[in-house]
């Protein structure tokens, strides 16, 4: 069911600004690889529950499936057979190596994901799984 969530929008919208930032002007070792794929499948989580009503595990999951997809594609060079290696986008959206940490991290950020959501307060978690 399509429904509007202003919390998790506001959330979307702010997981967003922070990715651009850490794209744009951090240059390290750990927070742009690390912290920057453990918060992109937040992101993600935020903007599926900002639009859809659904139940808030299976929408978890189904983002770290989606992560785990996106980072196959990397390890099977996608970027390369599309014909976009030179693509600072593409290869900044689907990247362009496979890294073992890199599903540590979205994994992680799920975990995240679901610990937070089941310190919310019941009646959250409850009008969530009705809806759903």
């Amino acid at each position: 069911m399509i429904t509007f969530k202003i919390t998790y929008f506001i959330l979307f919208i702010t997981l967003f600004i922070i990715e651009i930032i850490i794209t744009a002007f951090v240059h390290d070792d750990i927070v742009r690889p690390y912290i920057g794929d453990l918060l992109v499948v937040i992101f993600l989580y935020c903007g599926v529950r900002s639009f859809f009503n659904s139940a808030i595990t299976r929408t978890a999951l189904s983002v770290l499936a989606f992560s785990y997809l996106v980072e196959t594609l990397q390890y099977l060079n996608i970027v390369q057979h599309l014909g976009l290696a030179h693509s600072t986008i593409a290869n900044t959206i689907i990247g362009n190596y496979f890294t073992w940490i890199d599903i540590l991290a979205y994994t992680l950020g799920i975990l995240i994901v679901l610990v937070v959501e089941k310190q919310r307060p019941a009646a959250h978690r409850r009008k969530a799984i009705i809806n759903s």
